[in-house]
Formats: C-alpha cells, sequence, structure tokens
C-alpha cells in the first residue's frame, strides 16, 4: 500500500516523540520499552516504504529508516567487536546511517591502506562531535582538527619538544628513575608482596611524572599529593564524558539536542575548571619564568618551545592550553590502558613472565640495569609488547577520520563529511589474516609473523598491524610509548614474580570500551614477590 507524505510524516514524529518518552524518562527498564520500540520501527519502516536506500554508488549497509537511519538497529555501542560482526554481513567496507551522519566503516588491510596513506590527504581530516567540539574548542588542538594549515602548524609547534629522537635522548634517564621509584615503592609494600595490590594508581602517578616533568619541568610526591588529586580527577572526569555512548543520540538528530543540554553544559563547566587548573598552575607559572629578563637558558621543558612559539605569533594561547589538554589526553591514559593490559596478560601466563625473564637474565645478566639503550637487545620483550597492542588495541577504531568532499574507496562513493573508521582490532585479530589470534602468544612475532613492526610509516608498514595509526594523522607519541611500555614491563617482571591474589585463578581481562578507548573493565589487584638476585 502506499503511504502518502503526510502519513511519513506523522509516522516519523510519532516514532521520534514516542521513543524518546520511553527513553529518556524511564530510569529502569520497563517490559513495555522492547515490544514499543520494535512497533515504533515497524512504523518509520513502512513510512519510509519505497524510499531510496541511500546515494548511487554508496557502500552497502542495513537499510535505513527517516530519521533515525540505522541508529535503533544498531544503537549506541558501536564497538569494535560489533562493528567485526557487522563486516561479515555487509562486506569489508560498509556504510552506517546515523541520524544525519554517515558512518563508514573499514575492515581490509588494503581498504586501510587507501584510507591511511595513499588517500590521507582526502581521509585526512576529523570529524566533528558536540562534545569533542567542546573539549577541544571547536579543533583548537592538534588531534581532533581539521586537516589543513592548522594542523600541520600544530603538529610541527608539537612534534620538537615532544616526539624526536633527541627528547628520548634528552629524558630516558628520568624515566627510568621514576620506574626504578615503581619498584622500590613494591618492594617495601607489604600488601604487594601479599594479598596484592591495585597497582594502577602507582603507574598512574608515574606516567604523569614521566609527562608533567617533560611537558612543564614539575613532579607529584606521591598518589596522594592533592595537584596530582585534581589533575586525575579532571582527566577522569573529562575521559568519562567524552568516551560515553550517552550523548549519540544528540550528535545524530540535531533536533534532539535540547535533550542533551544538561549534558552539554555539564562537559562545558569541567572543561572551563579543568583548563583554569592546568593554566593557573603550570602554564602561566612557565610563562612568568619565559618572561622575566636575564636568563638566556630557559627553555628547559616542552611547554617554554611551545610558549616561545606562541610569542613568535605561529600559534595563540588557546592553542597552547589545548597543546597541554591533547597531551593530558593522549600520551598519558593510553600508555596507561597498555601497561594495565600487558601487565594482566605476564600475569596469567607466568611462562611468558619466566621467558622475559630469562632473555633479560642471559642478555644483560643480574647487574646491567635495563635502560632505554638496551631494550632493543631484548626481542621476546618487544614481542610482547606488539602481542599486547595486537590483542588488545587501545584505540580499537583509531582515531576517526573525515573526508572534506566525496571521495572514493573500494568502488564505492563515500559522501562528502562522513565518519570513516579503520577497525585496526580486527585487522589484528582476524582469523583469516592470523594464526589462533585470540591466543596471547609473543612467539608468533619472532615466528610467522617476525617481519611485522610496530611502526606509522615507511616502507615496513603492515596494515593488519596499527595500532597507532599510521600516515599523516598517525600517533606521533609511539616515540614515547613503545619504550616506555617495553621499560616498565621489563623492570617489573625482572625484580618480581607477579601472580594473581590468593585464591584467584586468573585476572579478568574483561574489556570496556568508549567512543575511541578499549581499556580493561576491571583494574587488576597484583600481587608481587620480590626476585633475589643470586
Amino acid at each position: 500500500m502506499a503511504v502518502s507524505a503526510r502519513s511519513a510524516a506523522f509516522a516519523t514524529a510519532a516514532s521520534l516523540a514516542v521513543y524518546w518518552l520511553l527513553t529518556s524518562f524511564l530510569h529502569a527498564p520497563h517490559p513495555a520499552l522492547l515490544p514499543a520500540a520494535a512497533a515504533l520501527v515497524a512504523v518509520a519502516i513502512a513510512a519510509g516504504a519505497g524510499r531510496k536506500r541511500g546515494g548511487a554508488g554508496a557502500p552497502p549497509g542495513p537499510a535505513a529508516v527517516p530519521v533515525f537511519g540505522n541508529w535503533l538497529q544498531v544503537g549506541n555501542d558501536l564497538n569494535h567487536r560489533f562493528l567485526a560482526r557487522l563486516s561479515a554481513r555487509y562486506g569489508p567496507v560498509f556504510r552506517l546511517r546515523l541520524g544525519v551522519r554517515n558512518l563508514v566503516v573499514v575492515s581490509d588491510p588494503q581498504l586501510a591502506t587507501e584510507v591511511l596513506h595513499t588517500q590521507g590527504v582526502e581521509f585526512g581530516s576529523r570529524p566533528r562531535n558536540v562534545v569533542f567540539d567542546i573539549f577541544t574548542a571547536n579543533g583548537a588542538d592538534m588531534v581532533f582538527t581539521e586537516y589543513g594549515d592548522h594542523w600541520r602548524r600544530m603538529r610541527r609547534v608539537m612534534t620538537l619538544p615532544f616526539f624526536t629522537a633527541r627528547v628520548v635522548q634528552q629524558y630516558r634517564s628520568m624515566w627510568e628513575a621514576e620506574m626504578d621509584d615503581v619498584v622500590s615503592d613494591l618492594r617495601g609494600d607489604s600488601a604487594a608482596r601479599g594479598a596484592g595490590v591495585v597497582v594502577r594508581r602507582r603507574l598512574q602517578l608515574m606516567l604523569y611524572n614521566i609527562m608533567y616533568r617533560m611537558m612543564f619541568d614539575a613532579r607529584f610526591e606521591s598518589v596522594d599529593d592533592p595537584m596530582f588529586v585534581e589533575a586525575t580527577k579532571f582527566n577522569s572526569e573529562r575521559s568519562r564524558l567524552a568516551q560515553s555512548f550517552d550523548y549519540n543520540y544528540g550528535d545524530f538528530i540535531p533536533i534532539l539536542r535540547p535533550f542533551l543540554r544538561g549534558y552539554l553544559n555539564k562537559c562545558r563547566d569541567l572543561q572551563t575548571r579543568r583548563l583554569a587548573f592546568f593554566n593557573a598552575n603550570y602554564v602561566e607559572k612557565r610563562r612568568k619564568v619565559m618572561d622575566t629578563p636575564g636568563d638566556k637558558n630557559k627553555l628547559r621543558c616542552a611547554i617554554d618551545h611551545i610558549l616561545a612559539a606562541e610569542k613568535s605569533g605561529e600559534i595563540t594561547p588557546e592553542n597552547v592550553i589545548y597543546i597541554v589538554e591533547n597531551i593530558n589526553v593522549a600520551a598519558i591514559e593510553t600508555t596507561l590502558w597498555s601497561i594495565e593490559w600487558a601487565l594482566a596478560e605476564v600475569v596469567n601466563h607466568p611462562e611468558v613472565q619466566r621467558k622475559v625473564r630469562g632473555e633479560i637474565r642471559d642478555v644483560l645478566g643480574d647487574d646491567e640495569p635495563i635502560t632505554e639503550s638496551n631494550i632493543s637487545k631484548l626481542p621476546y620483550l618487544q614481542a610482547v609488547i606488539k602481542e599486547t597492542l595486537r590483542l588488545h588495541s587501545p584505540i580499537p577504531l583509531l582515531v576517526p577520520h573525515m573526508n572534506l568532499e566525496e571521495a572514493s574507496l573500494g568502488g564505492y562513493t563515500i559522501p562528502k563529511g562522513s565518519k570513516v573508521v579503520v577497525n585496526a582490532w580486527w585487522l589484528a585479530n582476524n582469523p583469516e589474516l592470523w594464526e589462533k589470534p585470540e591466543e596471547f602468544r609473543p612467539e608468533r612475532f619472532l615466528g610467522e609473523e617476525s617481519n611485522v613492526d610496530t611502526t606509522v610509516g615507511g616502507g615496513k608498514v603492515d596494515f593488519r598491524f596499527l595500532p597507532f595509526g599510521v600516515g599523516r594523522r598517525s600517533c606521533p607519541g609511539i616515540i614515547l610509548a613503545l619504550p616506555i611500555l617495553a621499560l616498565i614491563v621489563g623492570k617489573l617482571v625482572r625484580s618480581f614474580e607477579m601472580v594473581p591474589p590468593p585464591g584467584v585463578d586468573k585476572l579478568d581481562v574483561s574489556e570496556k570500551g568508549g567512543q575511541f578507548s578499549l581499556h580493561i573493565a576491571n583494574h587488576s589487584v597484583v600481587a608481587f614477590h620480590p626476585i633475589v638476585s643470586p
């Protein structure tokens, strides 16, 4: 039966109103919710009968309904595993219509090559969303800004003081000292030796000290330091609000944004207080040092170089504070998640722990310390880090890309302004591409996958393994993250037999995902039994 335009409009409006009454105002599941939602979807589909399923030449995907698109079918939690299942049905590139948004999902190494490398300029921008616009001041940062002159300028300004081999050489002794402090603290902690401790907080302090000493020439004294407590509280709340799926509906369907007013105000309030904290306690202090006449050797930390770029007119004061924002979010938390995953896996695989310890003993003996300069001599340790990043990609869909103009991919037309994600987790865990990918087996990187390297450019990129992305919009922090991961895992394995707490056979490695992230759902309690050198 033909459906009139008036009927279609009424069905869509009714679906919209009633669905949101059900989902917005019911605080607990209600028996009527599922059948009511199903009925509304049926009405919307009926109203949309006869409509075209998308633009000519668009990638395949499920049929969309008016206004909602595929949102009522797929929900908010568009995680890497769910998208991998959809790729099995719709192919290596498919499209979801999420309200007014197009989401294009790539799950094939060759197509990933196109998005990240061959057509890196065409797909080199970043999509916007209502929450990240607040947390980046509409792209005043580097990580989430659109591709263009601003991004190139910000990347250049950030690279010199943070992401070069010279920076690694400058700070590696400091990194090692902070890690040795972790080992010393655990040795002196009776709880760590007995029932075990949640080591995450101490590792978080280590990473904050590493990055804040590099960035501000500042250090926290302990996990109870009020400044550390404040900084981590601000960053944790920022991550919670930004990573949540709860605001998707207002991003997908603009007419629903009034329902988001409270959520967005909460984001604005947090960001105002958070940036004021960073500015008053760190940036302005270094700005005063830079403005003090006399000392000709004042470029002591990264923010000094960034403030010098501000003074020369290359960037603005707003850009300065959003560089600080990016480092707090992108450099610290993602590395912490990977350390947590690595430790959980070596605890659950004691044979891997023994092999790492044996390699360190065979190569370095009992007295030579593990340093940034000698971790390259420890290939099995490096394989453990690779396997951790393969099995537990910290950013499983990478940071999303966007095409500013209509583009072509895999023989399909990608509409202008589409959000394009590469399912890097699936590329690294697809059983058609890897042998027994569900197993934590570092030996694969010394055997059948020995040519696979962790890199973001050059001729050695294997597009099945992209934990840091690749190409123009890859993560520049790879130059810091890889040695930090290897150093802390190596030092802990050498110093302790790490085991589950009494009464526990295996640590829980369940996942918890967000808009971009993948981290361990329950922070691990680990017992650290000191190893006495012979």
